[in-house]
């Protein structure tokens, strides 16, 4: 299952980005963090109001970070790409699901 194999590439890489990103003491990714390591992300070309904006919006607990969670929804949120592979995902389950009920 190809679908499958990509979900998990994508779940094991999120502790490694939040490590990456400066998240070593709370687990976050702080503004300043991201800042450092814009062009390992690729936003590199993004302004500082930008990335600060982009912050705010997955800051969902207004803590001034991103946990976990709020990264993983903000990317969902700005990568349509993603959408469309957990369509798959879901699908996939769902049709693994009905066969095995013999549908």
């Amino acid at each position: 299952m190809a679908g499958a194999d990509k979900r998990a590439d994508f779940e094991d890489l999120l502790p490694v980005m939040a490590n990456k990103l400066g998240g070593e003491e709370r687990g976050v990714i702080t503004m300043e963090s991201l800042k450092k390591n814009a062009a390992f992300l690729g936003l590199q070309d993004l302004s500082e109001d930008e990335l600060v904006s982009m912050v705010k919006e997955g800051d969902l607990d207004r803590d001034g970070a991103l946990n976990q969670m709020e990264f993983c929804v903000l990317m969902f949120r700005l990568s349509p790409e993603l959408m469309q592979e957990s369509r798959f995902w879901l699908e996939e389950a769902l049709e693994e699901e009905l066969k095995s009920y013999g549908f």
